[in-house]
């Protein structure tokens, strides 16, 4: 496997970072996932202006010009000969002595990964996957802002945990006041009588891209929409409940702390929205 580091692509076992790295020392950087249809890159323009986004706001420069950073995408796919895959843009603060002051780096380390994209197991896609609500709240929003894709990753990582300790397909973590906020990887969204609702950007998430784009699909199909703070019940007595990422798209969601959500999985509003996702999908690739 080819992997771009810093200036150059190297294979896979001479792509070293130093331990003086600051995303390795303290979690100092910020990254951003794509997936590549048949070599076309998945709202390429959008992921990178939410990478620059989340790298300005921890003051941190992407060395990579937008146009060389396509053409490092496109090199990738091009060099470990793949189609379908997922990519990850990774730019942490880069090498410096210990110490949390930003002025010891130099210059940022860029790591871009390019690997095959398995599809998920299409039963997930018909049966709906399992959540459960963890005790692991969702980072505060005043501490750490949901628009940062930050290296710290550790609050999702124990959500994950307690997940999977519950037999669970992925945790989903309310915030401080106890409002629903968004799973480990994804942002969730239940129908309730028509309405397709999601927590608002205010409960302390990150603005999905396909969240964006299912929330455009159903108001042209003039579905009703909201965006709220919602407490768990509002979820457990919902007619259908689905996730979006930009992985798995839309997945519907069978049941949440093993309660059944809704009588069909996937239901018909969710089944509607995924068949527009895909009919419309040419149009979301670059």
């Amino acid at each position: 496997m080819w992997v771009f580091l810093n200036d150059r692509f190297v294979r896979q076992e001479e792509a070293m970072v130093s331990v003086f790295d600051h995303g390795f020392l303290y979690g100092d950087g910020v990254y951003e996932t794509l997936r590549a249809y048949g070599g076309r890159l998945f709202r390429l323009r959008q992921h990178l202006a939410r990478l620059r986004r989340s790298a300005s706001l921890i003051g941190l420069d992407v060395p990579l010009v937008e146009q060389n950073l396509i053409g490092v995408l496109q090199e990738a796919m091009t060099r470990n000969d793949l189609f379908d895959a997922y990519l990850r843009i990774t730019v942490s603060r880069g090498e410096g002595n210990i110490g949390l002051d930003p002025r010891l780096c130099s210059r940022p380390t860029v790591v871009v990964i390019c690997l095959p994209l398995p599809p998920y197991p299409a039963e997930l896609f018909t049966t709906g996957v399992s959540l459960a609500i963890v005790n692991v709240r969702r980072n505060l929003a005043a501490a750490l802002p949901p628009m940062i894709k930050s290296l710290n990753f550790l609050n999702n990582i124990l959500a994950k945990q307690e997940a999977s300790r519950a037999d669970a397909f992925d945790g989903l973590m309310l915030n401080g006041e106890g409002h629903i906020t968004e799973c480990t990887t994804s942002n969730v969204f239940f129908v309730k009588n028509g309405c397709v609702c999601t927590p608002s950007v205010t409960c302390g998430i990150l603005d999905g891209i396909t969240r964006e784009i299912v929330l455009a699909l159903a108001r042209q199909q003039e579905f009703s929409t909201e965006e709220g703070c919602y407490l768990p019940d509002a979820l457990l007595e919902a007619d259908e409940c689905f996730l979006t990422n930009t992985t798995m798209e839309i997945m519907p969601v069978r049941d949440i702390d093993k309660r059944p959500i809704g009588k069909e999985r996937p239901g018909a509003v969710t089944g509607r929205l995924r068949e527009l996702f895909r009919v419309n999908l040419p149009r979301f690739l670059e």
